[in-house]
């Protein structure tokens, strides 16, 4: 796993969701590996030291709760955010009564579960980053919202996403390929310009009012985010 990063377990079996939140908490700044059955996340957890644990309850080999009675059984702390589509009291109460430090039920938008996953680390004393600077702008990771020179910006969810993932690998030549897998999930080339029409989207809002631009074309190799300071 790479240095300097939290490591992340997600414990959960739907393939298709799975994917889904792997590529959002990649781009959160995580290691993340991932589990589909009980039985081998507890082979991992036993073997492995991770910072945080995002657990589904309904498991092959051995269900989330089961699991989760184990980790605490033998002294496992780890922290532990469940996600389940079981959304009665009884059952929330459970979890949390067994040992999970949040319980978030299914569906659930997944800027909610990446703020709850940094509130239960900032709780057990893991900080992780809540906000994004380049220059004079600043992004909130928490409230979503975007300020440049103290000026509210508003953009779009998936021009937040894009300004997010070039911020976090700001002085670097980014190319279309890869800002396409990473910030809308494609893993092969649609034939669209959507990444150039969303460029330019957030060039007009972050950058068309200032002096300073941040977003540049690098002919023939991609975009980069330009930080003087960074």
């Amino acid at each position: 796993m790479e240095p300097g990063k939290y490591n992340l377990l997600l414990i959960e079996d739907e393939e298709k969701l799975t994917t889904t939140l792997k590529r959002q908490l990649d781009r959160e700044g995580f290691n993340v590996e991932i589990s589909a059955d009980g039985i081998d996340a507890d082979k991992k957890l036993q073997s492995n030291n991770y910072h945080m644990v995002v657990l589904d309850l309904n498991l092959p080999g051995m269900s989330g709760i089961e699991l989760l009675e184990e980790m605490r059984k033998r002294g496992d702390h780890t922290p532990v955010l469940i996600l389940s589509a079981r959304d009665k009291v009884e059952d929330r109460v459970k979890g949390l009564n067994i040992g999970a430090d949040d319980y978030l039920v299914k569906p659930f938008d997944i800027t909610e579960l990446t703020a709850r996953i940094r509130a239960v680390m900032n709780r057990a004393g893991l900080k992780q980053a809540t906000s994004l600077k380049a220059a004079d702008l600043v992004m909130d990771l928490i409230t979503r919202t975007v300020k440049r020179a103290n000026q509210d910006i508003a953009l779009s969810p998936k021009e937040f996403s894009l300004l997010e993932f070039l911020i976090k690998n700001k002085n670097q030549v980014i190319t279309s390929k890869r800002i396409a897998e990473q910030v809308w999930g494609y893993t092969f080339d649609t034939g669209t310009n959507i990444v150039n029409v969303y460029i330019n989207y957030l060039r007009k809002n972050i950058d068309t009012n200032f002096s300073k631009k941040l977003i540049h074309t690098i002919r023939g190799q991609g975009f980069i985010l330009i930080d003087k300071n960074g």
